[in-house]
């Protein structure tokens, strides 16, 4: 059932509105105000999936009652309520954050499809946070040490800036959660995160699949494709394993961090983008650049920000809270009561050599959940998690 709340002060034109609402559904819960600060006080109090508001109003105009909800329940739609001399005004407060606006007397057809398009859009914003509180689970980046607790201050500095940053670290220590916070905290969230793990492309498709290509371009080319560059306009582009990239991929990465403009494979046309780049390795790119392998120019860009992993074995302190962090998640995909270690068991597992970082240590907690008993034991780690 869909609530919505209409700010009028003629009463007239209130009941008109009402009316022709609640026979188009029933479904609907209509409330109504007389006047602006009536209205603002019923947005402060009420969960609304939609507001149609009046602009010309004694006490407090539309506009007024638009600009300060906006600021407490940005999520909720509003469509104003414009007479013939408030066009201006009308098209004005679509600036201000307004869905839309109709004109008085309202026009049946042309109110009842906006109403249905905001109540549309009003549920999709709620389904994008829900998937988007979703995503950050997932990410989550769990950990009280000082080596965590220094990463995460770095992302919350470098997060609203565009800066590029490169992440280093062994594999499985979590330079992907790394990419994906900085992204969610900056002012891109709302736009696309891109990933591109570099390794798993043949050289020979790596240029293609970051720059997209032209029908004809090569034999397989049949179509005209974007590449992830174009994916990631407005977002972020994650790079991972970017110190296995071909040179010449290299070179035409660099030129669209300099200049940010790609082109297809096949063709010299300029597209402009808006991507701000992270890029992850597991390589010493200092030494692949004495070896030949890697461009300095290019590591100069990329490592505006550098940010190092720690492997596990140097934040022994968090592998308790990782523990019960994979435990409760894998009881949750799994659909069970989540297992408890006892302290035998994590004093066990504390001390063994995580070669694998956090993948092997997450691994290990889901065959221990699985093939362990009701309680995980010190037994059962050394039955079923020795090294």
């Amino acid at each position: 059932m869909s609530k919505i709340l209409v700010i009028e002060d003629e009463a007239a034109i209130r009941r008109v509105l009402v009316k022709i609402l609640s026979e188009e559904n029933d479904a609907y819960q209509l409330e109504e105000a007389e006047d602006g600060i009536k209205g603002l006080e019923a947005v402060k109090n009420n969960e609304y999936d939609l507001v149609l508001c009046d602009i010309k109003m004694p006490k407090m105009d539309g506009v007024e009652v638009l600009e300060a909800a906006r600021k407490i329940k940005p999520e909720v739609p509003f469509i104003m309520i414009s007479g013939h001399g408030d066009l201006d005004t009308a098209v004005n407060t679509m600036r201000l954050g307004a869905f839309d606006y109709i004109s008085k007397p309202p026009d049946l057809n042309r109110l009842l499809t906006t109403v249905r398009n905001a109540l549309d859009r009003k549920e999709l914003v709620v389904e994008n946070k829900i998937l988007k509180k979703k995503v950050g689970k997932n990410y989550e980046m769990v950990g009280e040490s000082p080596e965590i607790s220094v990463i995460k201050d770095m992302i919350e500095k470098v997060a609203p800036t565009d800066a590029r940053v490169l992440v280093t670290g062994s594999n499985g220590t979590g330079k992907e959660l790394v990419a994906h916070w900085i992204h969610e905290k900056s002012s891109r969230s709302g736009g696309p995160f891109i990933e591109v793990t570099c390794a798993a492309i043949p050289s020979e498709l790596i240029e293609s699949e970051l720059f997209g290509h032209v029908k004809g371009a090569f034999t397989s080319a049949v179509k005209d494709r974007a590449g992830k560059f174009e994916a990631a306009n407005k977002g972020t582009i994650f790079l991972d394993e970017v110190g296995d990239m071909s040179l010449s991929a290299q070179a035409k990465v660099l030129r669209a961090l300099q200049e940010s403009k790609i082109s297809r494979v096949g063709t010299d046309k300029d597209i402009k983008v808006d991507v701000r780049v992270i890029a992850a390795t597991n390589k010493d790119l200092k030494h692949e650049i004495s070896e030949g392998n890697f461009r300095e120019d290019l590591y100069h860009r990329l490592a505006v920000i550098l940010i190092q992993v720690p492997a596990l074995n140097d934040r022994r302190e968090d592998i308790p809270l990782l523990i019960d962090h994979f435990s409760k998640k894998i009881a949750q995909e799994q659909g069970t009561a989540q297992k408890q270690f006892s302290k035998s068991a994590v004093t066990l597992l504390k001390s063994y050599d995580w070669t694998g970082n956090i993948r092997e240590l997450r691994n290990v907690v889901e065959r221990l959940t699985i093939l362990g008993g009701n309680a995980i034991s010190e037994d059962d780690v050394k039955l079923f998690a020795s090294k």
